[in-house]
């Protein structure tokens, strides 16, 4: 019974137990469709929003590049306007008064029909410049996407994919400029001008206008030009040379370049062979096929009105940045610099100074002058000789790279302010000797033979005494020496040599009179420049340097310090000729041979250099810097500022303390002090202790140094290069009893110069240097 019962039961339990598996095989059962569900929702939803934010994507880019080509589609040029197209426009060049210069303009050109052109030559520059051209309808998606792939791999502009249409749209409807506005422009002309033109028209106006180098626009001129027949006469060998020159005429026109220019006509018929123009045995042929050039000379390119020396350093500056095609046929406005007033005083100046030269037997038949306003950077006057033609055309003010003598002390100096030296630095004048090698020795001389013991910076530059300043650039190194150089303005390769502080290097005219209009200008430096104002025919201005850029090379106390001893050297030193009657500022400089005599001089208003010797490097009969160039610079300064007010060099407003020092301490000086100057310190910076040498109620009781123990203290160490501020000391070091001067001057610092000990070996100085 019992078991029975118990068999029952269980079969009860199980019953009661089996509803609960199958209610949760339910439940799971359910879970995995809710999953299986939800799962298929979210795939679904991507399916949709995935489109949805393409679609998105795909509708706003296009929104862009419609506002982008709406925006750029205005005022489109008329395509229609092909059909009677004009040759180009002269472009015209003037004076900063309006006066014009000279023109430039190349009317080299004679139309010819398409039929008059040999199958080669529309071969070949196809083959050339649109390998595609019977194949796009004005823009090439394959070749845009080609030259974008180069781009990225170059990470530049390495490569065009512009098409023989673009081209032709860009040279007769648009500026030269690249940006995306313009080449979106380009794009949409060249589209219209497909749909204009047939393909034989358009090559018969790109052959027709494109420019070919030497003054020949078009096909038909470059034949006469260059191979004096015309373009039906033209062979293939001919055919290809003259197709390889658009894409830089100057640079690969056999007149000028002929092995680049071989160079590059091999080229144009490997493209043309490619694209199976020709055979290979033509291809061959043609290579090697001699080419008889004309002898008869281009077209000129310009015409000079007057004021070569300048209006040609203008076409030269135009040139480094703008092509051959804008220039000559851009129809342009182009404002310069020059004064006319002052270039010819400039011309005058120099053709009086030479015929005093050769009045005084001193050999001297050449100068140049450039006159540069410091505060803009533009040229007023350039003079490069004394006999401008056509077969002397030499320009000695910026190609002439000659040897400045003393006058690269000036960066000498400036470097030497900038670290820390003041006016009354002391210097020795007194011999000394440099290793410069295995058993060699540099030996520094003065003009005059003698020396003067110890000096005054001031009075070292003030009478150019040559062992003072070799010493002070070997104080602070030939390297720091030429970095200050560079930054005020020279250019050309200095040599970290000792010498070169008695201007063994090279420098320009230009370069020098850029220089030194950086200390006129209160340490900022405006790059020079001939060119005002650039306007093209439509009056778009492309170029305008009315306000130009200024970099802050120079402190303005380092620049206000080395004004202050330049100008001793006019007032009483080596410079007296260069006197106009107005504060002047400038320094001297003259080749041991004479074969170089410089005076580079500067006032508020204006920074001019004059060089005189002579092209063959002959020497000059004892011509100094001081004589000759100094009187020409005069000659030329002082009627050039007539109406000018006289101003003169005002000290940068800093907030400065100046104190009484004590000659023999160092210190503060009291009033029992026997020999004393001032000096200037930033606020907070001055010394506090007073002379306890020679009493003073308020004198602290700590001894100062003596003269010998501040004489042999460690000097100080140097300003970083990246840093061109002044260091600034709390304690100065001071020179010997009557070594001070009383002049006030910015962040002081008065410190002798010691040399370590060396041979004394007399030795002639290697190079040109300072007499």
């Amino acid at each position: 019974m019992s078991v029975k019962n118990n068999g029952k039961e269980d079969r009860k339990n199980q019953n009661k137990v089996q509803p609960d598996r199958n209610s949760d095989d339910i439940n799971g059962k359910d879970t995995d469709k809710k999953a299986k569900s939800k799962k298929r929702f979210h795939i679904l939803r991507w399916f949709i929003l995935i489109p949805l934010i393409f679609l998105a994507i795909l509708l706003g880019g296009a929104s862009v590049l419609f506002v982008i080509f709406a925006e750029c589609s205005r005022d489109l040029p008329n395509v229609e306007k092909l059909k009677f197209y004009s040759p180009s426009e002269t472009t015209r060049i003037y004076s900063s008064d309006g006066q014009l210069l000279a023109t430039l303009y190349k009317e080299n050109r004679e139309w010819v029909p398409y039929d008059k052109m040999p199958k080669e030559m529309i071969e070949a520059i196809v083959a050339t410049e649109d390998s595609r051209f019977y194949e796009h309808r004005g823009v090439s998606p394959r070749d845009i996407a080609r030259a974008i792939w180069v781009d990225i791999q170059h990470k530049e502009m390495a490569q065009g994919a512009s098409t023989i249409t673009q081209q032709l749209a860009r040279n007769i409807f648009l500026h030269p400029r690249t940006n995306i506005r313009r080449k979106v422009r380009e794009a949409l002309l060249a589209i219209q001008i497909e749909k204009k033109f047939t393909k034989r028209e358009i090559l018969e106006l790109y052959l027709n206008q494109i420019y070919f180098g030497s003054g020949a626009y078009g096909v038909q001129a470059a034949a006469k030009t260059y191979f004096g027949k015309n373009v039906s006469d033209l062979a293939l060998p001919e055919c290809a040379m003259i197709c390889g020159l658009p894409a830089a005429p100057s640079d690969y026109s056999p007149l000028v370049n002929p092995k680049v220019a071989k160079e590059r006509q091999i080229l144009v018929l490997r493209r043309m062979y490619d694209m199976e123009y020709i055979t290979y045995k033509e291809m061959k042929e043609a290579i090697h096929a001699p080419l008889k050039y004309s002898s008869k000379k281009p077209e000129k390119e310009f015409k000079l009105i007057k004021y070569p020396y300048f209006t040609t350093y203008a076409l030269h500056e135009l040139f480094q940045k703008y092509s051959d095609d804008l220039l000559y046929r851009g129809g342009l406005k182009i404002y310069t610099t020059v004064d006319l007033r002052m270039q010819n005083l400039a011309q005058k100046a120099v053709n009086d100074g030479i015929s005093m030269a050769e009045g005084q037997g001193l050999n001297c038949h050449q100068a140049a002058l450039v006159c540069i306003e410091p505060k803009t950077g533009f040229i007023k006057a350039m003079v490069g000789g004394t006999g401008w033609d056509e077969k002397n055309q030499f320009n000695r003010a910026w190609q002439a790279r000659r040897q400045p003598g003393s006058a690269f002390k000036i960066f000498v100096y400036t470097a030497a302010v900038d670290s820390g030296f003041t006016p009354d630095t002391i210097v020795e004048d007194s011999p000394v000797s440099y290793p410069e090698g295995p058993g060699q020795t540099y030996s520094p001389k003065n003009s005059d033979g003698s020396y003067m013991g110890s000096i005054t910076l001031q009075t070292a530059i003030q009478y150019s005494r040559n062992v003072c300043a070799v010493r002070v650039m070997h104080r602070l190194s030939p390297e720091k020496v030429i970095q200050y150089a560079y930054r005020m303005g020279i250019k050309d390769k200095l040599e970290p040599h000792l010498s070169l502080a008695l201007g063994a290097g090279v420098v320009t005219p230009l370069d020098m009179a850029s220089s030194i209009s950086v200390l006129a200008n209160y340490g900022i430096r405006v790059e020079p420049t001939a060119i005002k104002k650039i306007i093209d025919s439509e009056g778009n201005v492309i170029e305008d340097n009315t306000y130009p850029t200024q970099e802050s090379v120079l402190p303005a106390t380092t620049a206000y310090t080395m004004t202050t001893m330049l100008k001793k050297v006019v007032e009483a030193g080596t410079a007296t000729n260069a006197q106009i009657g107005r504060p002047v500022a400038g320094k001297t400089g003259t080749t041991d041979s004479f074969r170089d005599a410089w005076f580079v001089g500067y006032t508020t208003d204006l920074a001019c250099a004059v060089w005189t010797g002579n092209d063959d490097y002959t020497r000059m009969n004892y011509a100094f810097g001081g004589n000759i160039p100094a009187t020409i610079w005069a000659m030329f300064m002082k009627p050039a500022h007539e109406g000018k007010k006289v101003e003169d060099f005002q000290e940068p407003r800093l907030d400065i303390v100046t104190v009484l020092i004590c000659d023999e301490t160092g210190l503060r000086a009291t009033a029992g002090c026997p020999h004393t100057h001032k000096e200037s310190y930033r606020k907070g910076k001055e010394p506090t202790r007073y002379c306890t040498m020679h009493g003073g109620g308020n004198a602290p009781a700590t001894p100062g140094k003596t003269t010998q123990e501040r004489l042999e203290a460690p000097t100080k160490p140097e300003v970083l290069e990246e840093d061109l501020t002044p260091p600034d000391f709390s304690q100065p070091v001071n020179p010997p009893a009557g070594g001070g001067g009383g002049e006030s001057t910015p962040d002081v610092i008065v410190e002798p110069i010691p040399d370590p000990p060396v041979e004394e070996t007399p030795t002639a100085p290697k190079g040109e240097v300072e007499l």
